[in-house]
């Protein structure tokens, strides 16, 4: 096997597109889909007119690299000949994808490059039309398979930044990353919207609202696509979010007004941003498995929102409606009701690719699954393999990867992780910390690479045991700023007993790293050990600042009290330089909760959003520890002069607004500036508030800056009609009213 990966890395860029021409055909001779000249749907076309049913089907199956690799079942390591022959010149198949760990035998820049160098070659060699291979990775903070490569913040804590740019500018290096290292498809960016902390893939939302998620999301696919080689994902389509109990995969139950206003606008967002595929909810929605649903992937997907790219399934979800949802009787059966859905590609494990290979030819040869549908799903595979530029050169140079992936974009992973601090309490002003305090760090984060980047790093369920993946841990960071006044002390008693001879303690706590329904939690709460910690340090009277890695928001039971109290979320690999820069005052915090952080774990789901109602009694209604948008600064902030361009819009218009914002403390510092629209009555139910817009500004001391805003009123769309949710979502008319800070102006919409 090693004598095959050699073979692969040496391919010579400069010949390595000619590989795809068959035998030694001359320019004239040339099939019109290896035509550079031709136009992307008549070389389409004519590669459609080529292929068997077989090679067609194979073109939509999506396996693990692992069934190529080692026993071609679930051990990994070197790639195994005889199971990529029967895969590529047996089956045909026309994509790959590296899941949650499954990595090169050596996990590094330049073997992910070989790598998928070598499959790719191989799959070439030995398919009759020389189609090139898609090759899928969850790169989901930074290229997070890669041990080295630089770990960005987990998708929550982006949400807290609350700023698009660098969520496009954070797009941008993964693709690089991703691309350098062979891949060209990213599953991402999760357009979910945050609901219920108990679910365990909370933090790879973006935020509880769904025009924050869309517009951090929208940049993300921006910058993923800039340079054309790397795909994005808009995943998990739709209303994945709340499932029964908060449990994952389990059925939503949404009714049809609540889940067109709420939960489609922020998928919508990224698809309107121009992502070339969408990965479908791997649940339930009110019955029906969302990879059955011809309305959500066919009526609603491609006829309403004009999406024209791939849909994919997600991780044995075509074999899960056989197996798990019982909506089908058999594989093959499957295979044909996700097809006949909407669903192009299907994600398949070891064990999985025979059984859907061979189910889906029965159907197609059967009448069940039109060849119409059949090439419509190939046609949109092989025009993104097109668009990707993988007929002209599909591989990518080794001997770069490392160069450009290790240690890359680390002031981008800083930027991004220090802009997501947000800063919950800050009682009498103790922080930023003086350097000449004596300080103890201690708790289970303090000095773990692990838990400040969570799941979805190295491994699926985060960084296995014994992997060193680099990292400034918060420990790393203060020790850089406050030096021999700082000690690290891993012993509770012994942190409670030496913080008595300090002038404070800096307490790291938070959860272990996890993933998906493995990290699913009926108690999100910070766990009793923990919070004990907290107030044995607060009993010794010395100032205790208390920072949190965690995947979502903790119920903080004793700990509730803390003075100082840091939302570090799971900031990557560079956590420790943006806590310490906070802590002690080189950067100012800036970051805002883009979710509700609820004060008991029976208060689920939560969100800002909730709907009026005559309901009374302790928390009944929205009545968080801390409300979304909350975060403070070590400055002061003012909104001034709020206008609107025009007093009167319709309902299809826009609403063009300017506000002026100052500094009026004595820092530097970003302020976030959420605009919110309000209806004094409403024949629909609607939210207290809904976000319509937002920006972030820097402002040095004493700045004021005039900002203009515009926003559509399709963000305030609402589905009329009666229980049934009849009707298309869209803003009613009457009059409104628009809040920045405590500015207010009126709105009519006609």
């Amino acid at each position: 096997m090693k004598s095959l990966l050699r073979a692969g890395a040496l391919v010579a860029p400069a010949l390595m597109a000619l590989t795809l021409i068959p035998g030694s055909a001359t320019a004239r001779s040339i099939p019109a889909y290896l035509d550079r000249a031709a136009p992307t749907p008549a070389r389409v076309a004519d590669l459609v007119r080529r292929m068997t049913v077989e090679e067609k089907v194979g073109q939509t199956a999506q396996p693990a690299v692992v069934t190529i690799q080692g026993d071609c079942n679930w051990s990994g390591g070197q790639l195994n000949t005889t199971c990529m022959k029967k895969m590529f010149a047996g089956q045909h198949v026309g994509q790959m994808l590296s899941g949650g760990g499954q990595a090169p035998a050596q996990n590094t820049p330049r073997a992910w490059a070989e790598m998928v160098n070598t499959i790719q070659k191989y799959a070439l060699d030995n398919q009759r039309l020389r189609i090139p291979l898609l090759y899928g990775v969850d790169a989901v903070h930074g290229h997070n398979n890669v041990i080295g490569a630089t770990k960005f913040p987990q998708q929550l804590g982006v949400g807290a930044t609350w700023n698009p740019a660098t969520s496009q500018a954070m797009g941008q290096a993964t693709s690089k990353a991703v691309k350098a290292t062979g891949p060209n498809w990213n599953f991402a960016p999760v357009q979910d919207i945050a609901r219920d902390t108990r679910w365990g893939r909370y933090y790879e939302t973006y935020s509880e609202d769904p025009i924050l998620a869309g517009a951090l999301g929208a940049a993300f696919v921006k910058g993923s696509q800039q340079d054309r080689r790397v795909a994005a994902t808009v995943k998990h389509f739709a209303g994945y979010s709340e499932p029964f109990n908060g449990h994952d995969r389990a059925n939503s139950h949404l009714d049809m007004r609540y889940f067109q206003d709420t939960f489609l606008p922020s998928y919508k967002a990224a698809v309107d941003a121009g992502a070339q595929t969408v990965m479908v909810n791997s649940g339930a929605v009110n019955g029906v498995p969302a990879h059955a649903s011809h309305y959500l992937l066919t009526d609603l997907l491609r006829r309403q929102w004009g999406f024209k790219g791939v849909v994919v399934s997600d991780w044995d979800d075509v074999q899960a409606l056989q197996k798990a949802h019982k909506v089908a009787a058999d594989y093959a059966d499957a295979a044909g009701i996700a097809m006949n859905a909407g669903v192009d590609v299907a994600m398949l494990p070891p064990g999985a690719v025979d059984g859907y290979i061979d189910g889906l030819v029965a159907q197609v040869k059967s009448g069940k699954v039109s060849r119409k549908r059949l090439d419509e799903a190939v046609g949109r595979i092989l025009t993104l393999k097109f668009q990707l530029g993988l007929f002209d050169n599909p591989y990518v140079d080794p001997a770069k990867a490392d160069a450009a992936v290790l240690g890359a974009d680390k002031p981008l992973a800083v930027k991004a992780a220090t802009e997501s601090m947000t800063l919950l309490k800050n009682d009498g002003n103790a922080l930023p910390l003086p350097t000449g305090d004596k300080v103890v760090v201690t708790g289970s984060g303090a000095d773990s690479v692990p838990i400040q980047n969570g799941g979805w790093t190295i491994g699926w369920q985060g960084i296995p045991d014994g992997v060193d993946d680099p990292g400034v841990t918060v420990w790393e960071g203060v020790k850089v700023l406050a030096g021999d006044k700082a000690e690290l002390v891993k012993d509770a008693d012994d942190a409670v007993s030496k913080t008595k001879d300090a002038d404070g303690a800096i307490v790291v706590v938070g959860e272990k790293p996890g993933a998906e329904g493995v990290a699913d939690n009926e108690t999100p709460e910070l766990a009793a050990d923990q919070q004990d910690l907290v107030d044995r340090l607060q009993a010794t009277g010395k100032k205790v600042t208390v920072v949190v890695l965690a995947s979502r928001p903790l119920v903080l039971g004793k700990a509730a009290d803390a003075k100082q109290l840091l939302m570090a979320w799971l900031p990557g690999s560079e956590a420790g330089t943006a806590v310490a820069d906070v802590l002690y005052g080189r950067a100012n915090p800036g970051g805002r909760l883009p979710v509700s952080w609820p004060k008991s774990v029976g208060d689920q789901p939560m969100y800002y959003q909730q709907l009026p109602g005559t309901n009374s009694g302790p928390s009944s209604a929205y009545d968080p520890l801390f409300p979304f948008g909350h975060g403070l600064s070590y400055t002061t902030f003012a909104v001034k002069s709020l206008a609107l361009a025009s007093g009167s819009v319709s309902k299809r218009g826009s609403v063009k607004l300017t506000l002026q914002v100052s500094n009026t403390g004595g820092r530097d510092g970003d302020f976030v500036v959420p605009v919110y629209a309000s209806q004094p009555y409403s024949r629909v139910q609607v939210p207290p508030k809904r976000l319509a817009t937002f920006t972030r500004v820097p402002l040095k001391v004493g700045e004021t800056r005039s900002v203009t805003l515009t926003f559509p009123m399709s963000n305030l769309a609402v589905t009329p009609g009666d229980i049934n949710g009849a009707g298309t979502p869209s803003a009613q008319s009457g009059a409104y009213q628009i809040t920045a800070g405590d500015q207010t102006a009126g709105l009519t919409v006609r």
